[in-house]
């Protein structure tokens, strides 16, 4: 696949998943860009996230103890945390529009390798809990209401602080949990430490104010649609006298961190974030 082709496919897709375009139209112009159905499914397969893809760490690493935690609203969350009775500071783990997969969980899992108790809520607890098909989850995340989920996660913060080692709590959030985590900092004034925001379309720059955490924000060169609300945001803060660190990633996509996407994963970009992310909540978390 060219690169140009490779691009104007997953802008396509972009605009299906986030966007709101009608599948009958999304196939019709996938079809024609690829030039043919068969073509259009294998370029749509390479795109999206593969729910068969390895984790990277197994869901029964013995290094760590995990279980399904209830939260507070009823909520059901995936917990992953060091296998040892100190306590450890808590990061939020906020799901992409695909809801709580076994993607989130790895991740969950990565984060607590590196020493955290990583809680992954499931956002779609309150419609019965994340789809196995991402179709359907993403038509369940369109249809939440976004203040009220934001409000619940407010809340989780007051009920994890209590097991979480000097009471300090950060969030990361990915794509629609990006966006979740930015509106989280903006809710949650000084309950939350340090908040890392990857490729998260932004709140109005008028909030900037409300923030009182610490910000991390990871947007790709490519991402057409965050970049525009994501640097006027950085620079609101800024101009509003908040702690924020934001990173741009050359020739990388949206999604660039999810590995379970052939063709939007990057490597180079996914490491480089993540060695400047744990180090962030290194120093804002302990």
């Amino acid at each position: 696949m060219s690169r140009d082709l490779r691009q104007r496919a997953i802008a396509l897709y972009d605009r299906f998943t986030h966007e709101g375009m009608e599948r009958r139209e999304f196939m019709a112009r996938m079809i024609a860009l690829a030039g043919s159905a068969a073509a259009a499914e294998a370029m749509i397969g390479a795109i999206a996230a593969s729910p068969a893809a390895a984790a990277v760490v197994p869901a029964d690493d013995r290094r760590l103890t995990t279980r399904t935690m209830v939260l507070g609203g009823g909520y059901s969350a995936y917990l992953a945390e060091p296998r040892t009775r100190s306590l450890k500071p808590t990061v939020m783990l906020i799901h992409e529009n695909r809801g709580l997969n076994d993607h989130i969980r790895d991740v969950a899992r990565r984060l607590a390798l590196a020493g955290y108790r990583a809680v992954a809520p499931d956002f779609l607890s309150p419609v019965g809990g994340t789809p196995r098909d991402e179709d359907a989850a993403r038509d369940a995340i369109g249809r939440l209401d976004l203040g009220a989920a934001v409000a619940a996660a407010v809340k989780m913060l007051d009920e994890l602080a209590a097991g979480s080692r000097g009471g300090k709590l950060g969030a990361v959030g990915f794509c629609w949990g990006g966006a979740f985590v930015n509106r989280l900092a903006v809710a949650a004034g000084d309950k939350l430490d340090a908040a890392v925001v990857y490729y998260g379309p932004a709140p109005d720059p008028a909030e900037a104010a409300r923030v009182s955490a610490p910000l991390m924000i990871h947007v790709p060169a490519l991402d057409d649609r965050v970049s525009a609300t994501a640097w006027p945001w950085v620079e609101a803060l800024r101009k509003a006298g908040k702690t924020v660190t934001a990173y741009n990633y050359p020739g990388a996509n949206h999604a660039f961190n999810n590995d379970t996407s052939a063709e939007r994963y990057d490597a180079k970009a996914a490491e480089l974030a993540w060695k400047r992310s744990l180090r962030f909540f290194a120093r804002y978390l302990g």
